[in-house]
């Protein structure tokens, strides 16, 4: 399973919840197949779609959703540690592990190798971590969702891409239907 289908198992989910969805690739994949208000896509600043979930979830009370990938996080380390000392029992951290940076051109990545983003999460202070498989992660996301309690999700799957177009929707746009949406359920 690659990180498209991990998209599609898993939008009856997350559809009606506050999303801040990784650069690139993912960003376009869950624009492509749910374009919603409520999915805050990232169009710059690798590494930060978790820091930037973990704010909204610590100024508000909605759950928040955040869709990372294995080579943002790497490239954001400081990311686990900032979690783990801010517990905010309304965020969940999506980290879809493929082992590759694949929004630019599947270089690989050491989470493809010796290092475990779930035992760096709990080596950071992270409490609630669970690695899964692919196939596994829409139900794990249901349950931690409905846990009320801050929750890692990583969710290792295949490395491979699929053709999606740009996200057309002018930056400014994306970040004021998506805080009206925050507003709105505050």
């Amino acid at each position: 399973m690659i990180r498209a289908d991990i998209l599609k198992a898993i939008i009856p989910v997350i559809s009606d919840e506050l999303v801040v969805s990784n650069i690139g690739l993912p960003s376009q994949e869950l624009h492509m197949l749910d374009d919603q208000p409520t999915n805050f896509y990232m169009l710059g600043t690798m590494g930060l779609a978790s820091s930037i979930g973990l704010g909204l979830a610590l100024s508000q009370k909605e759950t928040v959703i955040a869709i990372d990938g294995d080579g943002s996080v790497l490239t954001n380390f400081g990311t686990l540690p900032t979690i783990a000392n801010n517990v905010a029992d309304n965020f969940i951290l999506l980290i879809i592990d493929n082992g590759s940076y694949g929004s630019t051109g599947d270089q690989p990545t050491y989470a493809g190798g010796k290092t475990s983003l779930a035992k760096v999460a709990e080596a950071c202070g992270c409490e609630n971590v669970i690695e899964c498989k692919a196939s596994e992660t829409k139900d794990i996301l249901e349950t931690a969702i409905k846990s009320k309690k801050m929750t890692i999700i990583v969710s290792k799957c295949e490395s491979g891409n699929i053709p999606v177009p740009v996200i057309d929707i002018d930056p400014a746009v994306i970040r004021y239907r998506f805080m009206k949406e925050v507003e709105a359920r505050n």
